[in-house]
């Protein structure tokens, strides 16, 4: 049996010692927007259904998305959803099988991530 030293190494590549690239992280965070989008179509539904209920009703919905925590939740909703939006892009762009050298791989993370904020940026100057 061949003389193994596992004190000193690990059984395999995890997080704590194996750095992702960026790719990876990408599409973690694609996922992970993915699932943030939810908690901001609540609250913009509930703003939409308190301005059917009453006047109250809204006035109350409005104030809290209004307020500093409010438009910083909206904020990085928007940008979860133009980052989401972009990510799905470059998505449909590898199931049609292109771009998967690793040159346009790189190109399309950092054009991924500058077009989000882009798209975000602009969505706030004109809103």
């Amino acid at each position: 049996m061949a003389d193994v030293n596992r004190g000193n190494r690990p059984l395999s590549p995890h997080l704590t010692i194996y750095r992702l690239p960026l790719t990876a992280r990408l599409s973690i965070l694609h996922r992970i927007t993915g699932m943030a989008l939810v908690p901001g179509t609540v609250l913009v539904v509930w703003w939409f259904v308190a301005g059917a209920w009453s006047a109250a009703h809204f006035a109350t919905v409005d104030w809290l998305l209004s307020s500093w925590l409010g438009l910083v939740v909206m904020m990085l909703s928007l940008w979860a959803l133009c980052y989401h939006f972009c990510n799905g892009i470059r998505h449909l762009v590898w199931d049609m099988g292109r771009n998967f050298d690793l040159e346009a791989t790189q190109r399309a993370n950092y054009i991924v991530i500058g077009a989000s904020v882009v798209l975000t940026l602009i969505t706030i100057i004109i809103v």
